[in-house]
């Protein structure tokens, strides 16, 4: 019988949900793999009596450093100083080998911000670290989206249309889900009505003309019309789509799929998973209510199979 895999789990922002999901969700998790939970004794005490949750007795913890006090539902340097740390550990943890994959509950980067972290997000911390250009993909079994652009503003996604950019992305993202039909959404109303509202989609059919040229296969499709991209007749001609911007592809994501959605970064050394939802400070720590905990189950799954697959 193989031993369980060893998960790294980043806690997140202890002001919010994270450790709640973490600990309701042991039981379940530790029946598949090895969770690590990269906390330290205190902070894992403090969260425990405000939830009035005991420490399950397998509860495997890789010390973090860092004392504060946990104030639920707000944001604080503090506590977003310890999620970065958190996170940090678990990949050192995964690049030295001591862990399979790690998996990630949620961050709030306003808090990452007056910490004065520089990054906005788990991606570019990753992107940073291992110098790989990391692709986030968000989705479950029944679709998956992966973002050309992320954590940037609205007004900025234009100016990244670049057709050589565009065809590492999309090389990138084909070596990293093996699959062969992929659907590339346009950025403009219509994708564009050829050219009378913007020439941004030029860029994008030469990239993927090009790039099908380089796989020697017609895979990517596109630009498709952003509209309709994701209706019912589209998602069964795909599963994999790329957009151009944040909220293009995971605004229609979430709205079908919200409860059960997962993100994954892909064209990284190390296997990282991660919920595909915030810090709910608005129901943090609050008492008689029910938490989802599907989204993290399902992340941790993934990051099984993903490490079962590269065996």
């Amino acid at each position: 019988m193989s031993k369980k895999p060893k998960i790294a789990i980043s806690v997140g922002d202890l002001n919010g949900v994270g450790i709640e999901i973490a600990l309701k969700s042991h039981e379940k998790i530790s029946k598949l793999c090895t969770p690590i939970y990269c906390i330290n004794k205190q902070l894992l005490s403090q969260a425990t009596k405000l939830l009035e949750l005991e420490i399950p007795k397998d509860f495997t913890i890789y010390n973090v450093r860092g004392e504060f006090e946990i104030k639920p539902g707000k944001v604080s340097k503090k506590s977003g100083k310890f999620s970065y740390d958190s996170f940090f550990e678990a990949i050192n943890l995964a690049n030295k080998h001591e862990v399979d994959a790690i998996c990630t509950l949620p961050i709030n980067k306003e808090s990452w911000s007056n910490a004065g972290i520089k990054y906005k997000g788990h991606t570019e911390v990753l992107r940073d670290f291992f110098g790989k250009n990391a692709i986030m993909m968000l989705g479950c079994k029944k679709m998956f989206v992966a973002l050309f652009t992320e954590h940037i503003a609205l007004k900025k996604v234009a100016k990244k249309i670049d057709e050589e950019e565009l065809i590492r992305f999309l090389l990138d993202f084909q070596k990293s889900v093996n699959t062969d039909n992929i659907g590339v959404l346009g950025l403009n109303p219509h994708a564009s009505d050829n050219g009378v509202l913007g020439d941004e989609e030029v860029e994008i059919f030469k990239a993927i003309k090009k790039t099908n040229k380089l796989l020697k296969k017609d895979i990517f499709k596109g630009p498709l019309v952003p509209d309709t991209a994701f209706s019912l007749m589209s998602r069964r001609n795909f599963k994999y789509f790329v957009a151009m911007y944040h909220d293009q592809g995971l605004a229609p994501l979430k709205a079908l799929y919200f409860d059960q959605s997962i993100n994954v970064s892909l064209n990284l050394p190390i296997i990282r998973t991660s919920v595909d939802h915030g810090t709910a400070f608005d129901i943090a720590y609050l008492k008689n209510r029910k938490l989802n905990c599907k989204s993290y189950i399902n992340a941790v799954k993934e990051a099984i199979t993903l490490f079962e697959n590269k065996k």
